[in-house]
């Protein structure tokens, strides 16, 4: 099944990061926080603003970008959970080239 947001929102999955300590302990889920990034599944048309014209999106599908921790709405739809967002509720966009720093040996 397939959702299309309306005017300035967002679908966005949850990235759940890695549950595991750098000495090796599991996080269960259970004591573990939710994630707060995710990745852009739909974006709506874009905000209407009030002279009737259409603002498009700066989001696309398949971006990662990070949020509130409490922002959106949490719906469930085929077995999978997903976060309706307004376009503002994000706080910026996760680039790739920034994810993984690159090293240089001396």
């Amino acid at each position: 099944m397939q959702i299309r947001p309306l005017y300035d929102r967002i679908i966005v999955k949850r990235i759940d990061p890695l549950r595991q300590t750098a000495s090796g302990i599991v996080i269960p889920d259970t004591a573990a926080e939710k994630p707060e990034q995710g990745e852009v599944i739909a974006v709506g048309t874009g905000r209407l603003l009030q002279d009737g014209s259409v603002r498009p999106l700066q989001l696309q599908p398949g971006e990662r970008v990070l949020f509130g921790k409490y922002a959106g709405q949490t719906v469930k739809l085929d077995d999978q959970e997903l976060l309706v967002l307004r376009e503002e509720d994000v706080l910026g966009v996760i680039e790739a080239s920034a994810a993984a720093p690159t090293l240089r040996a001396a």
